[in-house]
């Protein structure tokens, strides 16, 4: 592939001779509690009280009042991306736990702001809208301002908005709080295949059942899965809360379905989520050949669904890889097909800016959070050394690098949709997986194990996320008659996982609380947090194929790219960067059956493996 440099690449910074796994937080404040904090915290107070006496009162200028919700804005979210960090770090700390709980209440007090903005907005007419956009205060945000406009339709009374950011605080959010306070203490006893005990942390799981050896990922489900039926009605009714509490709004804002409020927030319409959900099960025997080549190249006639993020094919070299030897990796691929992503990655540990640290009290899962106020982005996950763990790692990234690239930009027009975000991380992904490959071409081993790494991102998006979409859809359908009891939220897994898995998971081998297990059914502030994955690994696909192509010329095209998915929607976005229609299945397929040669070659392996 071809090099690329960018006038976007920061200075060259060499590489710590060995980059730490804990992060640092200080630049954003000295320690939580410090004087700096306390200040900050009232400053933000204040600046809400006198927003929200100006702006529901609807007088003084329009103009102003947006630019002083977008600088809140900027100063709240600089405070909760904090929180969210320390939070993830360590479950136990109370004094966290006490200020998320209060700048929850602080955010519902901007909801009231947004509602009263929102509605302001949506009175104005065409033309009085029009003047609005080209007021200097409001500059380059006409697209975040006519969002704003548009959700101004379908919004209660201003009273009643009040009432739910209000009731949301100790309601919606509040279990999306239990949840995770819930999950980040559960551990369970494991007995390893050499005898051994241990108490693990519910964190590690998915660590360990990704894990070469298959009794040691049989023997992390199987014990792993008694803390979430010891909780299931505590999970059940987290789950029903948070779904009843959306689907009364949506109802009382005039929104005719579920998936509208997901789709406006994924910039999103819904003919194109139609036309890429048609494309995957149209020829979802894609990637369910690959599942069958991975059976048997495990000897089994399917998967259990332990076996589903194990690799079926050893890595070249150490089975555990070292945080050093990750960092190292995904510095190598980074550097040697796109120096300025190369050069941000060694930044971010030069300043310790990710934390990777596995133990005990931290939330599991991964996620890149970043200060608007700051310009500066931490990535948080639980690294165990496992290569989907240096995956993880290069994914994270991708979304820190797709920030970095709106540097600069007002709040307005730097915040971008969850679908264009996973478009970012994946194609990260794919360049760590690609510079390996090219680092390395001599080895068979190496590109039999990267090619057993790919088809196991391609069963993971097209098979695994579209199960979690049908799974949430037959909730959601369900639950707008009542609440759904925990019996049949594991019928209906079971069913999803039926339909996407088909033949390929043994008998038996289905996981009926996966509901429970997965953060992402359980976060307050987005819903249906999974087609966009999909969207992002689909449309990634799409733009390395253009990388791989066009090398150099490519870069200022996805740069682009980046810069414009916090001001327009994502059909615009990859029409004006792609030339792609997202509303016709066949783009969508194309990104599917691309993968058919892949899974050609490893179907191959797999047969070689059997003789």
């Amino acid at each position: 592939m071809a090099t690329i440099s960018s006038g976007m690449e920061p200075a060259a910074i060499p590489a710590p001779a060995s980059p730490s796994d804990r992060w640092s937080l200080e630049s954003w404040f000295s320690a939580f509690g410090a004087p700096d904090y306390i200040a900050f915290k009232d400053r933000l107070t204040r600046s809400l009280t006198e927003q929200s006496e100006t702006t529901t009162t609807a007088n003084g200028s329009l103009a102003a009042a947006l630019a002083a919700f977008e600088d809140l804005s900027v100063k709240a979210g600089h405070l909760s991306a904090f929180l969210g960090c320390l939070s993830a770090d360590d479950a136990d700390n109370e004094g966290v736990k006490s200020d998320e709980a209060w700048l929850s209440s602080r955010e519902a007090d901007l909801l009231k702001i947004e509602a009263a903005l929102r509605l302001r907005l949506a009175a104005l007419s065409p033309a009085e809208f029009d003047a609005l956009t080209t007021d200097p205060a409001l500059a380059n945000a006409a697209w975040r301002l006519g969002r704003m406009r548009e959700a101004g339709g379908h919004q209660m009374p201003l009273e009643l908005e009040s009432l739910a950011a209000d009731l949301n605080v100790d309601g919606l959010h509040a279990w999306n709080r239990l949840y995770e306070t819930l999950t980040a203490k559960l551990s369970f006893p494991m007995t390893f295949p050499d005898g051994h005990e241990e108490t693990v942390p519910m964190s590690r799981r998915r660590a360990l059942m990704a894990s070469p050896e298959r009794a040691v990922r049989a023997a992390a489900f199987h014990s792993g899965q008694q803390p979430w039926l010891n909780h299931a009605d505590t999970f059940a009714a987290g789950l029903n809360g948070i779904a009843g509490s959306r689907l009364s709004l949506y109802r009382r804002r005039g929104q005719k379905g579920f998936l509208e409020a997901p789709l406006f927030d994924a910039a999103m319409g819904r003919p194109s989520l139609d036309a890429m959900m048609e494309a995957i099960h149209t020829h979802i025997e894609v990637p369910r050949h690959a599942v069958r080549a991975a059976a048997a190249l495990q000897g089994t006639e399917a998967l259990h669904f332990f076996d589903l993020e194990a690799p079926q094919i050893a890595p070249p070299g150490e089975a555990d890889i070292s945080w050093p030897q990750a960092c190292k990796m995904v510095d190598r691929a980074f550097t040697a097909a796109y120096p300025a992503l190369g050069a941000y990655f060694r930044e971010m540990l030069d300043r310790n800016w990710i934390e990777a640290q596995p133990r005990a009290g931290k939330r599991p899962g991964a996620f890149c959070t970043g200060s608007p106020l700051r310009g500066e982005e931490r990535v948080y996950m639980n690294y165990h050394g496992t290569v989907q763990d240096v995956i993880t790692l290069a994914h994270e990234v991708g979304h820190a690098w797709h920030s970095r690239a709106l540097l600069g930009e007002r709040l307005f027009r730097s915040a971008y949709p969850m679908t264009l975000a996973e478009t970012a991380s994946n194609f990260g992904e794919m360049i760590l997986l690609e510079g390996m490959l090219t680092g390395g071409a001599d080895s068979l081993a190496l590109q039999a194990w990267l090619l057993d790494q790919e088809m196991n991102r391609a069963h993971s998006y097209l098979i695994n996320i579209p199960m979690r979409f049908e799974f949430e859809r037959s909730f959601y359908t369900e639950r707008r008659a009542g609440e759904v009891p925990v019996s049949r939220l594991r019928t209906l897994m079971e069913q999803a996982q039926r339909k996407c898995y088909g033949d390929t998971l043994e008998t038996g081998g289905l996981d009926p609380m996966f509901w429970a297990s997965k953060m992402h059914f359980f976060i307050s502030g987005v819903s249906f947090y999974n087609f966009p994955y999909v969207f992002g690994y689909l449309l990634s696909r799409a733009l390395f194929a253009r990388f791989q192509s066009e090398g150099a010329s490519f870069l200022p095209g996805y740069e682009a790219f980046l810069r414009l998915s916090g001001s327009a929607d994502c059909e615009t976005v990859a029409r004006e960067t792609l030339g792609a229609d997202l509303t016709d299945p066949a783009f969508w397929a194309s990104g599917i059956v691309s993968l058919e040669p892949k899974v050609r070659e490893y179907e191959a392996i797999a047969s070689l493996s059997k003789k």
